[in-house]
């Protein structure tokens, strides 16, 4: 086996007795490029759910690990996406761009309200 690693790997990227393991060989990627995992997550599941994970697992080729770093990281991203994004019907499209476009007069409140802001903040400056 190391020799035929060996045979993939350029003259100066050769296999290291003490474990080094060069990341790329001549043109091809043997391990994928990945950041270094500082932190632990642990979790209990049932042990139907865990045939379920390692299932899945299994049909993307990753490692259970993988599957689960992958799908949460989906998750979260997706989480972040919809607190992120506003989702609005045409409706209220219209509606939105008509008043940025065609703003109201300002009413009194408006008014006291812009009072009070150029007094408290602009003029203390």
């Amino acid at each position: 086996m190391l020799a035929r690693m060996q045979n993939y790997l350029e003259p100066d990227l050769a296999l290291d007795l003490y474990g080094y393991f060069p990341y790329k060989a001549s043109g091809m990627t043997i391990m994928p490029n990945q950041q270094t995992r500082t932190a632990r997550l642990e979790a209990r599941i049932s042990p139907d759910m865990l045939d379920v994970v390692k299932r899945a697992a299994e049909i993307q080729g990753r490692s259970v690990s993988d599957f689960v770093v992958a799908a949460a990281q989906e998750a979260a991203q997706r989480t972040i996406e919809n607190t992120t994004i506003m989702r609005i019907s045409v409706e209220d499209q219209r509606a939105m761009m008509e008043a940025i476009l065609n703003p109201p007069e300002p009413n009194e409140a408006l008014r006291k309200a812009a009072d009070a802001h150029k007094r408290l903040v602009v003029e203390s400056r």
